[in-house]
């Protein structure tokens, strides 16, 4: 057919009507748009819809192998459009008459673009154009059109009606022609961001890297998402970012981008470089080099050889099996400093590590005052742990110094340098003479991340510098909050299986109607769906378990076939079973190990292939946990009745590894959302003040707000100050407690908490340090646990500087069989708990537990359920 028997041509406008003849349209999608030099396209459907179930407005399809080419959909239902591109709350089936238009732009030169509007209204507008308006296979039967069906058709009459309809559509655009355009510049961020409308004029969302409202757009600062690898200077743009070089000692790209998602989910890898596989990386010959991550370190003569870095190395011609000095665990020399430990790697390297009270990088330690892992003074190698401590009496593991005057912001009276002091200061980071408040919520408009909305707390959920309070989109997933079924958890595809307005990215009961989101016992798990059923005991009931009767609190299923890789024979689903795979967690069918050393090529130096090298990562044997990182977290209140109620202020600092809490509250936690089958979790504790005497401590375990381990420290002696429920008397000293509290939240929990000792379906003390010491003001206490769930292993020590203070020696508990971690704090104010770290850590061999007590262990568990079993089948008998 004639592609102009079926076109009405008006000036600089042409109409095709498809539905009379759409025979025409392959000649218009295989040349006729590229020959007629059309810049421009509109595709419009008037529908009117009652029907609640999916309707196709117009799909543009290969008929012959029904590939698509274009596809916009209505799902009544949900009152949704969906396109190629997006998935947009419509409600369009109400019966009424609607125009929706289609405006493809660019298509021969510009930027491709589509926009959709809906009765004249626009809706969305996306950079990109369907396939349909790309290159299309030539053909008979290439290209078919299926459109509504006749009855859901709004007959628009002549040619001359459908042109109106297109045309007032148009006037929206701002193409209308010979007509005074009411967009000018200023009149929107910018000049093509400007629609008219027939009340005026509409400004198209900000672009991708900008927030705002259209009129007014400002740069999104994405380098506050931490997209860069450490210690790379980040760039911001504007739009966008840029990462600068890998540092020193590290090999990997320089990476950019535009936007929060992409700062989120593009970020900048930098691999270690081994100095040492490069003429022994300077050193001089027959000496050690030990690669160290980023660096590397020249040590002493090889055995056999006798001399220094600076005069060589020179055969002594001695046998050298009695020269060997001090040793690793696996025999090689031990090149760390004589306040560090050897630490033999997965791979048989060595690494060091400096011991409790220095720091460094392991080969030269000094001492360490504050425990945060920064040492007094500064040292004479290159590693970033090398610096001196810019506080060295308050823990600060970030190093934060926000004027950069040296001094790090933990100690510095006036971090901003505004001449205002901290505890005066509305803005103690930020320098803000005039102390300016328009919303009096305590933060200056210089630091106030919602001007004139009161928002104490200063929550931002997309990081884009808009506190929730005042953010049109919470979550910043382009979703208006009024239409977001998930305002504070990004779900562009709205998906909600059980239709109870609640998306199933954020939904407590996924797949069982729970609107109000109730959880009582706060476990993530909504009531409505909480069974409280856990067979296995690990905190995750049976019908969400995917090891229901084997014990794995973390949930791992590398797989991610539903079946959790400790009850899963083939974690990696490459078809060999796990006790004979090299790669456990890698597929890898071939099982390549050119070095024979039982380590697949394909798991090499990263065994879970989460792009961090096993020295430096977390959870080698878990790809979901890398780093110790507590920016989110879950906020606990264990007492909330009463009328004077105080909850904790929790502030997270150095990427999650350092928390501070600033109130004297009532007892409260603050719990990561990762769980622990099990784990090594240390960190530095100090009460940065001389005021008060209560407690402080952390928390593992956690199932949920009445199941959980605390380890809690009182300064003195004290009766609790409310007598009911009843008299709860707290002694001085650490405290390790199980808390399994039948009424949950509330007096009795709060009074057991306080009190020291054994309380009805309450709390059981564990274990008491029998010193009866109460923690110092202003001094730091480095803990080290050791939790084993499968075993009920517990282990905690307490050092004051270099000395161990405290240790509980083997606690045998089985509560808990795993869960998450965090801090707890009750009644006492500024509490830090600094260079948090944990690692997954489930093995019973050197290092981590004395083996001879885990076969002691072992033995136990074997013995008492045996004996369990042989009593009742006597008593049977």
């Amino acid at each position: 057919m004639n592609l102009f028997s079926c076109v009405r041509q008006y000036p600089n406008f042409a109409v095709y009507d498809l539905l009379v003849s759409p025979n025409c349209l392959p000649d218009l999608l295989q040349g006729g748009i590229k020959a007629k030099n059309m810049d421009n396209v509109f595709i419009l459907a008037s529908l009117q819809l009652q029907n609640k179930a999916p309707t196709r407005v117009f799909r543009i399809f290969n008929a012959l192998d029904n590939t698509d080419y274009f596809d916009f959909t209505v799902q009544g239902k949900l009152n949704k459009g969906l396109s190629d591109h997006s998935s947009l709350m419509l409600p369009l089936t109400d019966g009424q008459q609607h125009h929706i238009l289609l405006h493809f732009s660019g298509l021969q030169q510009g930027t491709p673009t589509t926009a959709l509007y809906v009765d004249c209204r626009l809706v969305e507008r996306v950079q990109d154009v369907p396939l349909a308006f790309k290159s299309l296979p030539q053909g008979p039967k290439q290209v078919t059109l299926k459109t509504l069906p006749t009855s859901s058709q709004v007959n628009l009459g002549e040619t001359a009606d459908l042109r109106k309809t297109i045309m007032e559509c148009v006037q929206c655009t701002g193409l209308q022609e010979k007509r005074q355009s009411k967009c000018g510049p200023g009149v929107c961020f910018k000049l093509d961001m400007c629609i008219e409308t027939a009340e005026g004029v509409e400004c198209a969302p900000c672009p991708e890297g900008y927030t705002g409202d259209g009129i007014q757009c400002e740069d999104i600062d994405e380098c506050q998402f931490n997209p860069c690898f450490s210690g790379v200077r980040c760039v911001n743009t504007a739009p966008g970012f840029r990462c600068e070089k890998c540092p020193r000692g590290f090999t990997g790209p320089e990476i950019q981008g535009v936007g929060v998602h992409y700062a989120q989910t593009n970020k900048q890898m930098c691999n270690d470089i081994d100095e040492c596989q490069v003429d022994n990386g300077g050193c001089t010959p027959n000496s050690y080099c030990h690669n160290t991550v980023g660096a590397f370190h020249c040590g002493i003569c090889k055995t056999g050889f006798r001399g220094d870095q600076n005069s060589g190395c020179r055969s002594t011609g001695l046998d050298p099996a009695p020269l060997t000095g001090r040793l690793c665990g696996n025999g090689q020399p031990n090149p760390c400093d004589v306040n560090a430990e050897c630490v033999v790697e997965r791979d048989g390297s060595i690494s060091c590590l400096c011991k409790v009270g220095w720091a460094g990088n392991g080969y030269v330690c000094g001492k360490d005052t504050d425990i945060d892992a920064y040492p007094d003074i500064k040292l004479q190698c290159r590693d970033g742990t090398c610096k001196k401590d810019n506080c060295m009496f308050v823990p600060n593991s970030g190093q934060e110094d926000a004027d950069r005057d040296g001094k790090g912001d933990a100690c510095d009276e006036d971090a901003d340098s505004d001449g205002i002091f901290n505890d005066q200061d509305n803005c103690w980071l930020v320098p803000n003479i005039d102390q300016k408040n328009s919303d009096k919520d305590l933060h200056g408009d210089a630091c106030d991340n919602c001007i004139d909305v009161e928002n104490q707390d200063q929550r931002d959920t997309d990081k884009d510098g808009l506190g929730d309070a005042c953010d049109d989109d919470i979550d910043g997933d382009g979703l208006k909050n009024i239409l977001d079924n998930c305002q504070r958890v990004p779900n562009p595809d709205q998906k909600d299986k059980d239709n109870d307005g609640v998306g199933d990215e954020c939904d407590s009961c996924p797949e069982v109607p729970n609107p109000n989101q109730s959880d009582v016992d706060d476990d993530l798990v909504g009531d409505t769906c909480d069974t409280n059923i856990d067979s296995d005991g690990d905190g995750h009931q049976n019908t969400k378990d995917n090891c229901p009767t084997i014990i794995n609190s973390s949930q791992q299923d590398t797989d991610k076939d539903g079946l959790g890789d400790e009850c899963d024979d083939d974690d990696d689903n490459d078809g060999i079973l796990d006790d004979q795979d090299n790669c456990r967690l890698v597929p890898n069918p071939d099982q390549k190990d050119e070095n024979n050393d039982g380590v697949g090529d394909a798991c090499t130096g990263d065994f879970d292939k989460d792009h961090v090298i096993d020295r430096i990562d977390t959870c080698p044997e878990n790809a979901e946990i890398t780093l110790t990182d507590f920016r989110a977290y879950q906020t606990v209140v264990l007492d909330p009745e009463g009328e004077a109620q105080i909850d904790p202020n929790w502030v997270v600092l150095n990427q999650g590894m350092e928390i501070v809490q600033t109130m004297n509250s009532d007892p409260g936690l603050a719990v990561g959302y990762t769980a622990f089958s099990g784990v090594d979790f240390e960190g530095t504790f100090h009460v940065n003040t001389v005021t008060d005497d209560d407690y402080a401590g952390f928390i593992f375990g956690y199932q949920d707000s009445s199941s959980f381990y605390v380890v809690m420290w009182k300064q003195t002696e004290q009766t609790y100050w409310q007598a009911m429920p009843f008299r709860a008397v707290a002694e001085p000293g650490i405290q390790l407690k199980a808390v399994k509290s039948k009424t949950g939240p509330g007096e009795s929990l709060r009074n057991s908490l306080w009190h020291t000792g054994d309380t009805n379906d309450q709390v059981r003390l564990l274990w008491k340090d029998p010193r009866n010491v109460g923690w110092k003001d202003k001094v730091s206490y480095r803990w080290n646990l050791k939790h084993r769930p499968q075993l009920g292993y517990i282990r905690v020590k307490f050092y004051e500087g270099t000395d161990l203070v405290a240790d509980s020696g083997v606690i045998i508990d089985t509560s808990m069989r795993g869960g998450r971690l965090g801090v707890f704090c009750f009644s006492q104010e500024n509490i830090i708990w600094s260079n948090l770290r944990y690692r997954c850590n489930g093995e019973c061999s050197a290092g981590t537990i004395l083996e001879e007590q885990c076969i002691h262990i072992n033995f136990s568990v074997y013995l008492h359920v045996h004996f369990f079993f042989f009593y009742i089948y006597r008593h049977n008998s």
